[in-house]
């Protein structure tokens, strides 16, 4: 290169050749530099490299080095450090083939023409080999980043051994990388990173049906809800993701259908305040649509989805609630005999989901008048719940919060809420989880905004524990801390910004219980499954914490469903009630997640 500092001792410095004011002469030195740098066997090289690191992450769109031949640069630089292992381990060489496998990863991320480019430079080759663990864990992790960049030009990643590629990359997400020491958090991030790349990566094959035979084996689709993104990768859909764009094609949703568990656990993801919940719920809405897969999943998917059939709009999704009546209704109409049967008890919860809808629409045409009484009776019955629960009587109360439900109008969204939370509340202390989690689950989806009414999210997280679904259970968890530090009611609100130490005992527990490495811990002795979450109801249990909505969700001549009253206005007895959320403050919100 011609050009060099004077203050500088290398001769060729990148960083000077960068300083050049000639643009022509610029770019001719960068394109020498590009050429010349796998060549050479210089110290310092990894300098260079990581200055160009930070500008792909800064600047991915720009085609400068793109066109002087930065992918040549890092594949042929990827490549030495695979064959020279002695030229590896001189000076800081070791970082260059991760340098030069993240400056690929960011160029290709956003730019289809980058990606073309790329692939023609060569660097699938050197990327598959550091995928296949030819180096370390941490080059395997930007070397899937950098791949599932360039995914959806599929043509070029289903060259020769497709078959064994995908095979290997299901194994590398399956076998829990056991094998590897990781202690530290950034590690444990990284390799959570690594997975969430791998899934975005097999679900650019999983859009071309001739990929679906060898990634749909029973042993790696029943995982496939597992694998999540954790705490650290909430932008990634991860397992669920790559599961909704099997479903979407004909070819996929038969094994799907076929595996046992997996329905179930989309029922829970569906059910759960996951960020990703509209996808298991696409997922069940087309496994119920197509006749060679309704029979095979409508007894498990039927009670979820009516669950949430009060859904107005989830994300991008608009009428949700509707578009799950409608599959339903058709699952009814076209049922057949025999083999392709419903059964009756889901039948009955299906009729009486559209007999709900019809009523709806019975009530619109009712006078305001009626409607009133109904409402009056409806609280008055719930009263006598709350009473009944007071003095211990639980499958009492349960069965007036359903009479209340019966008798309150559809209309009126507030009061179903409170009666739906009161009676999931019930359903915990009789030890009934799964019950216990479709009314907190109703009375979510019921709730302005949705999945944030905060006690409905405490009772469904408790129930998600008793069944040992931990993700669930914390992500709930975590949201009831979020929505009480927002909250104005005297009972939720934190005290000086302190987490319940209830709350805090459920998301340390439930944090250790989904923790990436866990089975890969026991495996090895490392943890040790002993209830040390300590007693995580105990006198924090949400006893007798009953709530009542206002008097008239009617008024504004029915203009407005949801009333401006707070819902979590309580009529309570205050002589027999225990303040469950009155307990010692402990760490504060932030605080106490990230200690956790």
């Amino acid at each position: 290169m011609d050009k060099v500092s004077p203050d500088c001792p290398y001769p060729g410095c990148f960083f000077c050749v960068m300083k050049e004011g000639n643009p022509s002469k610029r770019r001719a030195s960068i394109l020498k530099f590009f050429r010349e740098l796998p060549s050479q066997d210089d110290d310092g090289q990894v300098l260079p490299i990581s200055g160009l690191w930070n500008t792909a992450m800064a600047h991915p769109n720009d085609p400068e080095f793109i066109e002087l031949g930065i992918f040549e640069c890092m594949s042929s630089l990827i490549c030495k450090g695979l064959k020279n292992r002695r030229w590896l381990s001189h000076d800081q060489n070791i970082y260059i083939p991760y340098y030069a496998a993240h400056i690929i990863g960011s160029y290709t991320m956003n730019m289809e023409e980058f990606a073309e480019s790329a692939v023609h430079a060569g660097v699938i080759a050197p990327l598959v080999e550091l995928l296949r663990g030819r180096l370390t864990w941490v080059e395997q992790r930007v070397a899937v980043r950098a791949l599932g960049a360039l995914g959806y030009i599929s043509q070029y990643l289903s060259c020769s051994s497709k078959s064994r590629r995908l095979s290997y990359h299901c194994d590398l997400l399956t076998r829990g990388m056991g094998g590897v020491e990781m202690e530290s958090r950034k590690a444990e991030e990284w390799a959570s990173q690594l997975q969430c790349w791998s899934l975005q990566l097999i679900n650019c094959f999983a859009f071309k049906p001739e990929f679906l035979p060898a990634i749909c084996k029973p042993e790696f689709l029943t995982k496939l809800p597992g694998m999540w993104g954790g705490l650290v990768n909430e932008n990634s859909p991860a397992g669920i993701g790559l599961l909704r764009t099997i479903c979407h094609h004909k070819l996929g949703r038969g094994p799907v259908a076929s595996c046992p568990g997996l329905i179930e656990a989309l029922c829970n993801i569906a059910r759960s305040s996951d960020d990703w919940q509209y996808m298991a719920i696409d997922c069940l809405l087309w496994l119920l649509q197509d006749p060679s897969t309704c029979h095979k999943v409508i007894d498990k998917a039927v009670p979820a989805l009516v669950d949430l059939a009060e859904i107005t709009t989830l994300g991008d999704h608009k009428k949700l609630g509707d578009s799950i009546v409608n599959v339903l209704q058709e699952c009814i109409q076209s049922q057949g005999t025999g083999r392709n049967s419903i059964n009756n008890r889901t039948k009955e919860q299906i009729e009486e989901l559209l007999s709900s809808r019809q009523r709806l629409k019975w009530e619109k045409n009712m006078p305001k008048e009626d409607l009133h009484i109904k409402q009056a009776a409806a609280l008055v019955v719930k009263l006598e719940g709350n009473s009944l629960f007071s003095s211990g009587n639980i499958s009492g109360a349960a069965s007036k919060y359903s009479e209340a439900l019966a008798l309150c109008p559809m209309r009126s969204k507030k009061e179903r809420v409170v009666l739906h939370s009161n009676r999931a509340q019930c359903h915990l202390l009789l030890q009934q989880p799964l019950a216990a989690i479709s009314d907190a689950t109703r009375a979510l989806c019921l709730h302005n905004p949705l999945n944030r009414h905060a006690k409905s999210l405490w009772r469904r997280a408790q129930a998600f524990d008793m069944l040992g679904l931990a993700k669930e259970s914390l992500l709930d968890a975590i949201l009831f801390i979020n929505e009480c530090s927002q909250s104005n009611d005297p009972d939720l609100s934190l005290r000086q910004n302190k987490v319940p130490d209830y709350a805090e005992r459920l998301v340390k527990k439930q944090m250790r219980a989904a923790w990436l490495f866990r089975e890969a811990a026991i495996k090895h002795g490392g943890v040790h499954c002993d209830g040390d979450a300590g007693d995580i109801y105990g006198q924090d249990t949400d006893g007798s914490e009953w709530e009542t909505a206002s008097e008239s969700d009617i008024g504004n001549d029915g203009r407005d469903e949801m009333g401006d009253e707070d819902d979590d206005s309580e009529w309570k007895n205050e002589d027999e009630r225990k303040d469950k959320y009155d307990k010692p403050p402990m760490k504060g919100t932030i605080q106490c997640l990230n200690a956790l």
